[in-house]
């Protein structure tokens, strides 16, 4: 194996694929970021619009290894009349119409990140990588259909694949849900979180792209699907207290019974929030650690003091 690996990243511009690139010209000076538009990376390579007709050849030239983050992000409410098709347009037909070019450009290696959700949308038992997939929504289900996609290509061309499954990625910049916990905690607003007892794998930005650059040097990768967190699932009510210690701010909890909020959640039309705030995801990420050696260099409270601090 090559110990200076060219890499073409696409979502470079993304909130993860900023940092994997900054992260690999550390280690490597071949990180090739793949854009839609030009933005001004270096080294960055302009390839439009990703579909299942784009032409990556320019972009594959002289390539080591792939890293795959674009895809159509999960939508809260989407209202697509058919969103599953969108959903596929992008993570399955274009990830799949990618590889294949890939193969035939010589790349070795092909890293996805893919979704702990095509495990699962949370249960009280951690997931692990033997699970069988049971992906409930069409963003999950475009996912696991472009591993499925990629594994065949992987059989018959020989090229290595890796898929990674993240939970929730936290960090600098982060936003959605968890930008909204991070104000609300630095505002001091009273939440009604504290008499939940879950638990709930979290992933800092800094451990992902150390994984993920792991996954593409490491010979014992290839051909693995690997799930990863931080290492330390927590509850609802400890993220919150972790947080505000990081803030320097008191966190204040009402332990409200879980079925108010739940019944509460129902008459709001929020109930499907109010699950993820109540229930479990966890994952066991034991593999990633026996195979590979590969530990988070990171602790949550390191990440979340990075967080709010960016």
């Amino acid at each position: 194996m090559a110990e200076e690996w060219t890499v073409l990243v696409t979502g470079a511009t993304g909130f993860v694929g900023r940092a994997l690139c900054d992260h690999l010209l550390q280690k490597w000076h071949g990180c090739i970021p793949a854009v839609r538009l030009a933005s001004g990376l270096p080294h960055e390579c302009v390839v439009g619009d990703m579909g299942r007709e784009t032409d990556w050849r320019m972009a594959l030239s002289g390539c080591d290894a792939v890293v795959h983050l674009a895809a159509r992000v999960h939508v809260m409410h989407d209202t697509a009349s058919d969103s599953l098709a969108l959903y596929r347009a992008t993570n399955t037909d274009a990830t799949l119409n990618l590889a294949h070019q890939a193969a035939q450009a010589g790349v070795k290696r092909f890293v996805f990140v893919s979704s702990i959700k095509v495990n699962g949308e949370g249960r009280d038992a951690p997931y692990r990588e033997t699970d069988a997939p049971a992906p409930e929504d069409p963003y999950a289900i475009s996912k696991w259909e472009a591993e499925h996609g990629l594994r065949e290509i992987e059989s018959a061309t020989g090229m290595e694949v890796v898929i990674l499954r993240p939970p929730l990625v936290y960090g600098p910049g982060v936003k959605a849900n968890f930008r909204r916990l991070l104000d609300m905690v630095a505002r001091g607003w009273p939440l009604p979180l504290g008499a939940i007892e879950n638990r709930r794998s979290l992933l800092y930005l800094g451990n992902f792209v150390d994984a993920i650059r792991v996954c593409v040097e490491h010979p014992a990768a290839a051909g693995q699907t690997f799930l990863i967190d931080d290492g330390q699932p927590v509850s609802t009510p400890e993220l919150v207290r972790a947080v505000a210690r990081a803030m320097g701010r008191p966190a204040r909890l009402l332990p409200v019974p879980v079925g108010m909020l739940e019944f509460a959640g129902t008459l709001l039309g929020k109930r499907a929030a109010v699950a993820r705030l109540t229930g479990s995801l966890w994952v066991d990420s034991s593999l990633i650690r026996a195979r590979l050696g590969w530990a988070p260099p990171y602790s949550m409270a390191v990440g979340l003091a990075e967080t709010v601090a960016g």
